[in-house]
């Protein structure tokens, strides 16, 4: 069951920021009733389902017009090789084919490359290298699934029949898969201008201060992981479609996305070098996005490109099959951790070297995904003083990888609880104990981590005290014997987690009152979180209004400039605290129309409950009634700090039927902090969703690729293995709630919390099981042949 929502404060007295281009106003620090306290906590329904739910729902696929032109992607079928010539002639005498475009195409149009935005540097300073990556390469092709020819056809069979007439050339190479192979001395290289296919030795944390630390340690724990590729299968594909205003010269397309205007800014200033009123981004709803739809993507590039050369709206959807070979992948990591410890069982040092994967090139987020990805959660909820990590980042002839749910945290908190697991029965400490004596304390916070970031604030001990408790971790040793009893041997895992929100807070809200409703843009994206009801929520708390007075709106380059899209657990830190402030700042500008309605001063009109009345009297005008008369409006900019640190501990029990290998997860309780709660009953979707992404990844999730061909194996839903309902059990959710100081209505986020913390709670709780038999670790997936074949071992 989930407790109650703690309630905010009064936010009265704040400053509240406006766009650079405005006007200064002077908003006066009135400690009035018109600053009442802002009430969330409610679980009303989603307001989206029943659009959802009754075929109305607007995605990128359903909403392409008839007449638009089809689009086809030829893909490379090599892993690695150079492209000697493509000779289109046959493809183009084929019936419906409209044009076909080629690398030549773009570098004759002076098209740029597809950038990052994030950075690293290693300890020279150096900036990550960051090869050339057209939307098509030019000359040589570096994986599966690159684009070496764009087909618009008038049919997407007409397409199809082209491409099977388009001859390439192609003079195959030796590929690198792994980490290893491409660190391999003299091993080929993905990019000519990249020795080594080293795209940067990145490190955090004081080396010599963790050295003297581990020269005092009376005990080093040490593991080795291998955190496998991973794929998101999203309900939707990634789609587009694209329209041409000849009279305005204006491009529009219209794409599944987490956000059009990083997008945006990016291929008209980085890539298609245009100016930013002749091209329109527009996203409507999304079938899901999990991170993968956040970049900027060759294809949706190609169609904006296109549709102007050809003067005609385009349309493009992924197919299921080609989604693996055209997303981004993530987590391919390989780390070795130490852990040291003194003679008391305390955590003074910890050391990670590991080799990140990023595929082929550099996308858009990746350079920070599994790097300070990890630094960001390796201290864990745990007091380490001392803390040095190391990355080679490589090159390699595989997908390029980016953020997916959780973005470089579920691998190292899979790393560090593993560790300190190994560490409790090496030391002759249970779990639960070694945990209790090394978890930070609620007087501890704000926490500053030996890899220089600081934890706003949390109450670890509750957190784990309560999911013990809600758990029954003290009835555990009796269902163990009644498994045993059955032939099964019954384990039970620890997962103590965090996130540290990410993204990208470029936010300007604005908010219409007009006759009867309010409606407000925001720069963020939902992709299934549930934003029109939640921002809604706040908006409506803030005015005194019903929520179904209020529209949110988003996802439009044209009415929406400003924004960073959805990302990083981040959206009600950004734009739910800055809804908070332009309804302030609406009910400042609101109180002078009302005061000339009521012909008062303004000095005399108080808001509540929905209206503005004339204090001390009667008198008074509503909110919609007001706008009736007048429409107005109130904005206001991002102004607190995106950073906040949801915590959280999971118990988790499983099953495993030795004889098989098979592995039954029994029973798991989550209890987060993800501060103030909006939507009890979204907040627990969300932490349902996790969860299950996390025990998918855990238990059965893994992207493989052939070592000696760069092929991809599991391409498919017939070779990539995704959690079914029937895999996971009920789960127990509770929360507590501490507020983040960072922003003024203490949010934390939740998306990525549970995702983080559940492959390490399962892995635990399966070697929790399978330990007395002489087993001692298993990387991820934790499949049932893995789990079988490591008890013959054993």
């Amino acid at each position: 069951m989930m407790t109650a929502n703690e309630r905010l404060s009064a936010f009265g007295g704040k400053d509240y920021n406006r766009p650079a281009l405005s006007a200064p106003r002077p908003i006066p620090d009135r400690r009035h009733p018109m600053n009442a306290p802002l009430k969330l906590g409610h679980s009303i329904t989603r307001r989206e389902d029943q659009r959802f739910l009754t075929g109305r729902g607007r995605y990128a696929d359903n909403t392409a017009p008839a007449d638009s032109l089809s689009v086809l992607f030829v893909r490379s079928p090599h892993a690695h090789a150079r492209i000697l010539g493509i000779d289109a002639a046959a493809a183009l005498a084929s019936p419906g084919i409209v044009a076909i475009y080629t690398a030549e195409d773009l570098v004759a149009d002076k098209v740029g490359h597809l950038p990052a935005i994030s950075e690293i540097k290693d300890e020279a300073g150096n900036r990550h290298r960051e090869p050339e990556h057209l939307p098509m390469p030019a000359g040589k092709v570096r994986h599966v699934g690159d684009i070496v020819a764009m087909i618009v056809a008038g049919t997407i069979d007409e397409a199809r029949d082209a491409a099977e007439l388009l001859e390439v050339d192609y003079e195959e190479l030796p590929a690198v898969v792994t980490a290893a192979q491409a660190l391999a001395p003299d091993a080929p290289l993905v990019h000519d201008d990249v020795p080594g296919n080293l795209m940067c030795r990145w490190g955090k944390g004081d080396g010599a201060a963790t050295d003297a630390a581990f020269a005092r340690a009376a005990h080093v724990t040490t593991l080795s992981i291998r955190s496998p590729r991973q794929i998101v299968h999203y309900m939707e594909t990634r789609a587009a479609w694209s329209r041409y205003d000849a009279g305005d010269d204006l491009v529009t397309v219209t794409f599944s996305s987490q956000g059009v205007q990083v997008p945006h800014r990016l291929m008209c200033e980085r890539v298609l070098h245009i100016p930013k009123e002749k091209l329109r981004l527009i996203t409507e709803d999304v079938g899901g996005g999990f991170g993968p739809k956040y970049p900027i993507y060759a294809e949706s590039t190609l169609i904006a490109w296109a549709t102007r050369k050809l003067g005609r709206g385009l349309r493009w959807t992924c197919e299921r099959a080609e989604l693996a070979l055209a997303d981004s992948h993530a987590r391919d990591l390989v780390a070795t951790a130490d852990l040291a410890l003194d003679a008391e069982g305390r955590f003074i040092g910890l050391r990670v070297k590991a080799e990140a994967n990023y595929g082929a090139y550099v996308s858009m987020f990746a350079p920070t995904i599994p790097t300070t990805g990890l630094a960001k959660v390796i201290s864990g909820l745990y007091r380490i003083p001392a803390i040095r990590v190391d990355f080679d980042c490589v090159f390699s002839n595989t997908v390029p990888v980016d953020a997916i749910r959780g973005a470089g945290k579920p691998e190292a908190l899979f790393l560090l609880e593993r560790l300190v697991d190994l560490a409790a029965h090496e030391t002759g400490r249970s779990p639960v104990e070694l945990r209790r004596l090394n978890l930070l304390r609620a007087d501890e916070m704000p926490y500053a981590t030996a890899t220089g970031y600081t934890y706003d604030a949390a109450d670890c001990t509750r957190l784990f005290e309560t999911a013990l408790s809600a758990a029954d971790e003290a009835g555990f040793a009796a269902r163990r014997v009644a498994s045993e009893a059955s032939g099964k041997r019954r384990g039970l895992g620890l997962s103590c987690h965090l996130h540290g929100t990410g993204g990208i807070a470029d936010e300007h809200v604005v908010v219409n009152a007009e006759a009867g409703r309010l409606v407000a843009r925001v720069g963020t994206q939902s992709q299934g979180q549930g934003h029109e009801t939640v921002f809604a929520q706040i908006l409506a708390a803030a005015l005194g209004v019903p929520v179904e007075r209020v529209e949110i709106q988003q996802g439009d380059t044209r009415t929406i400039p400003h924004g960073g899209g959805t990302g990083g657990s981040s959206s009600t830190i950004i734009s739910g605290t800055t809804l908070k402030r332009a309804a302030d700042v609406l009910i400042e500008r609101g109180r002078d129309l009302a005061a000339e309605r009521l012909e008062t001063s303004p000095a005399d009109i108080a808001y509540r409950d929905g209206a503005f009345e004339v204090v001390g009297t009667d008198r008074r005008v509503g909110l919609f009634e007001l706008a009736a008369w007048k429409p107005f409006d109130g904005d206001a900019v991002f102004a607190d700090r995106m950073e906040a640190f949801p915590t959280g501990v999971m118990v988790c029990e499983v099953e495993v039927d030795p004889e098989t290998g098979a592995t039954r997860i029994d029973r798991l309780m989550a209890v987060a902090d993800c501060g103030p709660i909006v939507n009890p009953r979204l907040l627990a979707g969300q932490m349902h969703g996790g969860i299950v992404h996390g025990l998918g990844n855990a238990l059965m999730e893994e992207a493989l690729y052939d070592e000696a061909s760069g092929q991809l194996l599991t391409g498919t839903l017939m070779d990539y293995a995704l959690p079914r309902a029937d895999d996971v059990p009920s789960f127990g959710i509770e929360t507590i709630v501490t507020l983040s100081p960072n922003n003024m209505l203490g949010f934390k986020g939740v998306g990525e919390l549970p995702t983080n913390g559940a492959p390490a709670a399962l892995a635990n709780a399966v070697l929790d099981a399978l330990r007395p038999l002489g087993v001692r670790h298993i990387d991820m997936p934790l499949t049932a042949a893995k789990v079988w074949m490591a008890l013959q071992k054993g």
